[in-house]
């Protein structure tokens, strides 16, 4: 009796080693997926650049035009219109947008975009409160 005693102790003590290694090898599977999981997640976090763009905005109207503009941009993640200064600060994914891109997307809907010269037509179109101050002074001479 005393031996098959022994032997369930060396039995539960075998089980319990068993039982410890076992969640020993879960334990250390979560933290290497744990770990991967977080450099994964580093590498693909989106990157993210800013520029300042001096602009023709005029008044409201236009401010709310390139914001709706800038709102379905693709790679913009945030933005900023400063109606006094005429800077449109864009916050980017340079991985889906550039500059030169966001630039050409404003001008598109007749405004200028630093160097980048407002779309002819697009500005055509535009209600006399959003063009340039020099056209409205043009326009108002043009009989004399």
């Amino acid at each position: 009796m005393q031996e098959y005693a022994i032997q369930l102790i060396k039995q539960k003590k075998m089980n319990s080693n068993s039982l410890k290694y076992t969640t020993m090898k879960k334990t250390m599977l979560i933290m290497v997926l744990l770990v991967a999981g977080i450099t994964m997640n580093a590498q693909n976090s989106e990157k993210i650049d800013s520029v300042k763009i001096l602009t023709s905005i005029q008044c409201d109207m236009c401010e709310e035009r390139v914001g709706e503009l800038l709102s379905f941009e693709k790679g913009v993640k945030h933005f900023n219109i400063d109606l006094d200064t005429k800077y449109v600060s864009v916050i980017y994914n340079p991985k889906k947008t550039t500059p030169a891109e966001i630039k050409k997307a404003i001008s598109g809907v007749g405004y200028d975009a630093d160097d980048v010269a407002a779309d002819k037509e697009a500005y055509a179109k535009l209600p006399a409160c959003c063009k340039k101050p020099e056209d409205h002074d043009h326009k108002s001479h043009e009989g004399h």
